[in-house]
């Protein structure tokens, strides 16, 4: 694969794997519903690591602008790479969030709460402060791309495990500090479906909180060049 198809179907796979986790918990009638936040963390978590293993050759499975962002700030990739990268993420994540909402779309007609139906998508703070949440998004991340740093180029492989380190990273981040803003720490996974919610055919959906969806976008990519910063000063 070229690296844009390698982005692309990484950040689709995620997308797929954990919008379809956070549908089976908060929709109604499927067989995971009420299952609990540990549950969607651990989705999530899977999410990136089969991304992550389906794009690593093809692309170093950045999936994340904040990943693409700390590569090119650093060096590590060409500048002229990044609206490939970027692109292909994004595109990725509206095609996941497409495959995830058949897999789960008789169950939006069973579910009324409109919310519950935006959560299926995007993320939303549990105490809505924006500066609050805009910092618990750039620290969020910045765990994330600090450890992604430190664990991209390993002394010794683990073959297809290569991509464990980073999925236990996520899911220890979405027990943690990940769970007051629902943890987006990657601005396509929350821009790429928040516009699928909002193009497609939704029975009793609400508005998509535009208001807020710069959050999830300017916190991870904030939290990014800390990240790097603070690498950087480390070396």
């Amino acid at each position: 694969m070229t690296p844009f198809w390698g982005e692309f179907i990484g950040t689709g796979m995620i997308i797929i794997l954990g919008q379809g986790v956070v549908s089976n918990v908060v929709l109604q009638k499927t067989k995971g519903y009420n299952s609990g936040w540990v549950v969607i963390s651990f989705g999530w978590a899977m999410g990136v690591f089969v991304g992550v293993y389906c794009s690593a050759a093809a692309s170093k499975a950045h999936l994340n602008p904040a990943v693409t962002l700390a590569f090119a700030a650093l060096g590590k990739i060409s500048w002229k790479l990044v609206p490939v990268y970027m692109t292909a993420q994004l595109l990725g994540a509206m095609a996941g969030s497409v495959v995830a909402w058949l897999c789960f779309r008789p169950h939006f007609n069973q579910t009324a709460d409109a919310d519950a139906k935006l959560a299926v998508f995007c993320t939303a703070p549990a105490i809505r402060s924006y500066g609050d949440n805009l910092m618990t998004e750039g620290i969020a991340t910045f765990v994330l791309i600090l450890g992604v740093l430190f664990i991209a180029a390993p002394t010794s492989s683990l073959g297809a495990l290569d991509a464990l380190p980073v999925s236990l990273l996520v899911l220890g981040i979405g027990l943690g500090p990940g769970g007051p803003t629902g943890y987006a720490i990657n601005p396509a996974r929350d821009l790429g479906p928040r516009i699928m919610h909002a193009i497609l055919p939704i029975p009793g959906k609400r508005d998509s909180d535009w208001a807020y969806a710069w959050v999830p976008v300017a916190g991870p990519l904030l939290g990014s060049l800390l990240a790097v910063l603070v690498f950087e000063l480390l070396h």
